[in-house]
């Protein structure tokens, strides 16, 4: 299974992910609810993708930040979640509830 994952997006680990001023969200016990407000359309994201969702609102959007402390919530190896980490992130982009950004480089 690990050899499926080889190849994801390393770089999406460090750009800054935010949800656009159109997008609400809610959650709940056992589910995140997303709202769409242009078009009406709810969203919804299991129990780890709206943690994840809360962590990076809490980090800034920093992905590899949240990703971070995902992990260590979850008792797992950063590298280990990484790739669905990367999927998770490009699928909710690919749906327009977040938006995607390269994270500046700091100048030297």
């Amino acid at each position: 299974m690990a050899d499926d994952r080889k190849g994801f997006n390393e770089g999406m680990l460090d750009a800054v992910a935010r949800v656009p001023e159109h997008m609400v969200h809610r959650t709940f016990d056992a589910e995140t609810l997303l709202l769409n407000l242009d078009t009406g359309q709810f969203h919804g994201l299991n129990e780890t993708g709206g943690r994840m969702l809360e962590l990076l609102e809490t980090t800034g959007g920093r992905i590899r930040e949240a990703g971070v402390k995902l992990a260590d919530e979850y008792g797992v190896e950063f590298d280990d979640i990484a790739p669905d980490l990367v999927a998770f992130c490009a699928n909710l982009q690919e749906r327009g509830l977040i938006v995607v950004e390269d994270r500046a480089q700091p100048s030297s």
